[in-house]
Parts: structure tokens; sequence; C-alpha cells
């Protein structure tokens, strides 16, 4: 299992290199499992034993299975598909002496591990067919630019700080002046037919590697949060036993605040969930009153080199097991009684729990349970795998992690919950 698992993880992270990519290659994952799609525009006939997964916008994906019993509730994780990069603009090569392109910040990244490495360019692009407007992935899969550093005897200050100006640093070199024009026609050459519209963002060419002294971790582009979308969505195919009916949300835009039609913020979830009551006749209302979620997003394991910056006493490492983050002004939405239904969870198979608290003079960011809950309010525990360099294009984990996290989430998805009026929750 461990070869599979960390094998077809990186698999995974090398085949991804946008959100899009991520969601089609969940796609012929579920479809490989006998999955069927769903389309939004058409009424849904679901069927005992039914398996079943859609897409909007081709980066956000929700698949559930019909239980054969009657089932009380839904059991759902959710985790996203996004990434901080740089995103293409319009109108964006610039010429001169060389040829560059415009881009901007899509989330918030670190900016100096993008420079002097090989990048390209990925994502979706809508071209024009005699029927209208097809939408196509892309992937420029070749070494084919690069954002250089400027010299250190240019910049004498390049290593007490550098504040980087996005409007002017971080533009990828492209080629000569003879290169303008060349790159869309890479593009519609990839996706065959004239580009209309475009959503494209660079990704960093370097593969997923294991490494350490014993092979004991794995850095990547797009740990955070491809590596708990790969283990949700495996403990989600091999979970065996459905009491409840079994739900994995894989959203997008979760680094740009969820507010899109495919992002967490939207209704797309709550919406979900009230066709399949709606195609089972159950009461919507008393199904989320027995269902659980948990979030999935990494979480940040204490820097080697900079630990006075982890609370002391919360401070996971990597390859300690799953990370259960806490917070009082619920950016986390982790609470008692959530955080002991999740550990019950993963002592039935033996899978190790670390805590996380910010300091409590660094602020931290907000998850995708803290944000659908606007939706969809049910007991939720915020979990992640620990890693180090979070927003970088490159960061790094543990390979125990994901197993863990695999393994959790496949007892996860197979247990029954029952929520008690008291409002403690029994795990069977």
């Amino acid at each position: 299992m461990y070869n599979n698992t960390i094998n077809g993880l990186k698999a995974f992270l090398d085949a991804s290199p946008s959100g899009y990519h991520a969601t089609a290659n969940l796609e012929k994952m579920l479809l490989k499992e006998g999955y069927e799609k769903l389309s939004e525009h058409d009424d849904w006939t679901l069927v005992p034993g039914g398996k079943y997964f859609m897409i909007r916008g081709g980066t956000t994906l929700i698949a559930f299975r019909i239980p054969r019993g009657d089932p009380k509730g839904f059991l759902m994780s959710a985790c996203h598909t996004d990434r901080p990069t740089f995103k293409i603009k319009e109108n964006c090569e610039l010429s001169g002496q060389y040829t560059r392109l415009s881009t901007e910040k899509y989330g918030g990244m670190l900016i100096a591990p993008w420079l002097d490495r090989p990048l390209s360019v990925a994502g979706r692009v809508l071209v024009e067919t005699e029927d209208g407007v097809e939408s196509r992935l892309v992937n420029l899969d070749r070494d084919l630019m690069l954002i250089p550093n400027v010299a250190i005897h240019m910049n004498r200050k390049a290593n007490d700080g550098y504040a980087w100006n996005p409007a002017v640093d971080t533009f990828p070199l492209l080629g000569g002046k003879d290169a303008k024009g060349k790159f869309w026609g890479l593009v519609e050459q990839a996706a065959g037919g004239r580009v209309l519209g475009h959503d494209l963002y660079l990704y960093i060419r370097e593969k997923a590697k294991i490494w350490g002294v014993d092979g004991e971790y794995i850095s990547s582009s797009g740990l955070d949060d491809l590596e708990c979308v790969w283990g949700c969505a495996q403990g989600f195919l091999r979970s065996t036993q459905d009491r409840s009916v079994p739900v994995l949300c894989c959203f997008d835009d979760e680094e740009v605040g969820s507010n899109s039609p495919q992002g967490a913020a939207s209704t797309l979830l709550a919406d979900t969930l009230t066709r399949i009551c709606n195609a089972l006749h159950k009461n919507p209302y008393r199904m989320l009153a027995q269902s659980f979620m948990v979030s999935a997003d990494n979480a940040h394991a204490i820097h080697p080199n900079h630990p006075e910056l982890a609370d002391p006493a919360n401070a996971p490492v990597l390859g300690g097991g799953v990370v259960l983050k806490f917070n009082a002004a619920q950016r986390y939405t982790t609470d008692g009684v959530s955080a002991a239904v999740f550990r019950k969870v993963c002592s039935i198979v033996g899978v190790p729990v670390q805590t996380y608290c910010n300091r409590a003079d660094i602020p931290g960011g907000s998850t995708l349970g803290h944000i659908s809950l606007t939706h969809v309010s049910v007991p939720t525990a915020d979990v992640g795998l620990p890693q180090l360099a979070m927003h970088s294009c490159y960061e790094t984990a543990a390979v125990a992690d994901v197993i863990y996290l695999t393994r959790a989430m496949g007892a996860y998805y197979s247990c029954e919950l029952e929520v008690t009026p008291d409002g403690g929750c029994h795990v069977r």
C-alpha cells in the first residue's frame, strides 16, 4: 500500500499543473471506478448503490454514493484544487529587446522561489468551433520561460530582504524580440483552434521528488492542497460501508476567498445536497442534522530553523500524523465535539493525530470549513497534513502523513455517525 499510495500521489501531482488538470484527473479516477457523471442541467435519477459525480467550471468536483439502506445524513470532506501562482493576463505579450509575458498574482504566494526556474503554462482555453465555443485543457509541456533574478551587483540589498513588485519583477522571459506573437501560436496549436478566452497559469517544471536520508520527505508544487485532495479521494474510493451518504468535495478558488460559482462560498454544495435529498425523498434539514464534515487543508509544520514561530505546545512535525487545527475565532472550525469525533475515527485505524494552533500574535488564514459553514451548517473538523514552505511553488511534506490521511479518511467514510441531542456523537 505504501508504494502504491506514494507513487499514485506523485503521478497525480505531476499530471496536475493546474486546477483544471487536477479535476480532470479526478474525473478519470472516478470513471475508472464506475462512477457516473451527472450534469447540473439535467434531472437526477439516483438509485441505491449508485455512484455519481458532477463538475462545475472545470475545477470543482463533487462525488457521492447512494447507500443501499436508508441513510440518515451526509459524511462530507472538503479540499481545494487551486494553488497560489501567476495568472496570464489578456494581451499578455510585452515586447522590446525581449519578449515577456504579463502576469498577475493568484493567491498569496512566496515570490522568491519562482525566480530562476524553468516554467511553463497550463489551464483551459475556450476555442472557436462551428457550433460556438468549446473548452479545452492546455499544457505547454516544455521548458518554455523563466523569471530571471537581478544580479547581486545591481541589487546589493537582495539578501537583506526585498520588496517584490509584481508589476516589474515577476514577468517571465519568453524569448528575444522576434518571439512576439509566438506564445499564442503555441497555445492555439496545443488547443487545436482559435482562442476566444483563457484561464492560463504558470507552473514550475520540477517534478515531485522523494528525498531525505530515509526517503521520508516529499517535495512538489501544489502540495497545498492536492495532497489532501489525493488523500480524501483515496479514502473515499477505498471506503466499503455506506451507512450515510459519503460526499467528496474538491473546490476551486480557495486561495482567493472562494467567492466564485465553483467556490466553497457559493451555494453549490448546499444545492447539490438538496438535489440528492429530493431524489431520495428525504428531508434535507433532518439529513443535515445528522451530518459531519472534514475540511482538509494543509497545516504548518514547526520549521526546523524557526521553531520560535510556532505555538510551543501545538506545533506539528513532519511525519507525526494528521493535524487537527484549532482557532478561538473560528477561522478553523474544529471544536470539542468535532475534535473528539475525528480522534475517535483515527484511533479505530491507528492513525496518529497532532494539533495546530497559531502562535497568539501570528494570525492564520481561514479554511473551506469556515467558508462552507455559511451555507451548510454541520459539525466540522478542520484537519490537514503538516508541511513546510506553504505557498511556495515547491513545498515539502512527509510521505507517512498522506498514508495516514488516506487511512483516516477510509475509516471516516466507512463509519456511522449519529449526532445525539446533547451535542455528542456516536461513532460506529
